[in-house]
């Protein structure tokens, strides 16, 4: 210790001066005796020491290999096959009389699953067939009519002003007539008149005068029968001119044949569309398989009557598989179509290989029966699930063991 002029002392403290020594605790003891311990095995033991040394350096590379490993790949257990499943139905009703499949049973296209009895659908055929041949002849008789009725038409039309023409001349001869009798009365008339004075001074006969007379009788007759003549010829004149415009109605009579022969011919395309049916309906008394696959439960029996639309069976296309993976939306933020995926089935323990095709337009919720309303007040954050179709790689299942369903994980590498 140093005092005011700058040297230094020595100041000497006593035992009750110094402050205690704090007693280690038990702990402490065991954990440097462990510590002295493993020192001193590492120490008599080196090749331990390479190892635990290998050992950590190898943990710490896994460590760094599964991190670059895990950080280019999302992975979901939430995955199933997936393929077409077709509902077989009857497109008409009947009773069946033959089923040829039996549930789990491969089929092929275009085989004959069902069988329904056509007795009805071929009378119906028949009856469609004598429908069509009668409307088909009313439709020719109709079309036959059509030139027939133009032709009488512009014929009537002639004859009808050629009548016309020979009545106005009739009218002329009989008013020339008539004239010429008017004259010849008029004539006679004043002769009489003349007569009349003579005879009353017995210049002339008796007989004479009643000669005159009877003349004028004559001529008055004859004017007559002239005049009803006239009126005659005019008449038919009159009988000529309505018919000269009833023939001018060809135009109109031959649109109405013409309609006419329409509506019979779109009779006839209407029976030609009944007989097309009748045909379809009897074809669909046989119930035909639509794809190659599986056919699953068998809904019918023989003897069943069914109804147009009752299933038959469903037909499982397993040529045509994928797989439908339901990724986090967490996990979609670098995948994108063509990404190679690793398909690990839970069924048959393998891993097969495919490629991402697509990620769904919606999440899965939206898709389900109630979608749920996040417009409330007691909201709550979900992580939501996309589906992602996964195609397989061609020849992956050669015997055509995946089935529609079956839980697969999905690995998708996103680098």
């Amino acid at each position: 210790m140093a005092d005011s002029n700058g040297e230094s002392k020595t100041v000497l403290i006593s035992d009750e001066q110094q402050p205690p020594v704090r007693e280690p605790f038990p702990e402490e003891v065991e954990d440097r005796g462990k510590g002295a311990k493993a020192k001193a095995y590492f120490h008599r033991h080196p090749v331990v020491r390479v190892v635990f040394v290998v050992v950590l350096i190898g943990a710490v590379v896994g460590g760094y290999l599964f991190w670059r490993y895990s950080s280019v790949r999302e992975s979901t257990d939430d995955a199933q096959i997936d393929g077409h499943i077709y509902s077989v139905t009857s497109r008409v009703g009947g009773t069946v009389i033959a089923v040829n499949f039996d549930e789990n049973e491969q089929i092929k296209q275009g085989e004959v699953l069902a069988q329904l009895d056509p007795k009805d659908y071929q009378v119906a055929l028949q009856r469609a067939q004598a429908e069509l041949a009668d409307a088909n002849a009313n439709a020719r008789a109709a079309n036959t009519g059509v030139p027939i009725t133009s032709t009488t038409s512009t014929s009537n039309v002639a004859t009808a002003r050629a009548n016309l023409n020979a009545a106005q001349k009739a009218v002329d001869a009989a008013q020339a007539r008539a004239r010429e009798a008017q004259a010849n009365h008029t004539r006679t008339a004043q002769d009489l008149k003349r007569f009349e004075q003579l005879v009353q001074k017995e210049e002339i006969s008796r007989q004479q005068y009643d000669a005159a007379v009877a003349a004028e009788q004559a001529a008055k007759a004859t004017l007559d029968a002239a005049q009803s003549q006239v009126a005659s010829v005019q008449s038919q004149v009159a009988q000529a001119e309505a018919a000269l415009k009833s023939a001018l109605t060809a135009p109109q009579q031959i649109q109405v044949q013409q309609a006419r022969a329409g509506a019979a011919n779109a009779a006839a395309q209407t029976r030609e569309a009944a007989l097309a049916q009748a045909e379809l309906n009897l074809s669909y008394t046989t119930i035909k398989s639509p794809v190659d696959g599986i056919a699953s439960k068998r809904n019918v029996q023989v003897g069943q009557v069914i109804q147009a639309g009752q299933p038959i069976t469903s037909a499982v296309d397993v040529n045509d598989i994928w797989v439908t993976a339901n990724f986090k939306e967490t996990q979609l933020k670098n995948m994108h179509a063509g990404q190679p995926a690793k398909i690990h089935v839970d069924a048959y323990d393998t891993d097969l290989q495919g490629h991402l095709v697509s990620i769904g337009g919606a999440t899965g919720a939206r898709f389900s029966l109630l979608p749920p309303e996040n417009a409330t007040g007691n909201f709550v954050k979900v992580v939501q699930r996309v589906p992602v179709k996964i195609q397989l790689d061609p020849g992956q299942d050669p015997q055509r063991r995946l089935r529609p369903g079956m839980s697969t994980i999905v690995t998708v590498k996103t680098e």
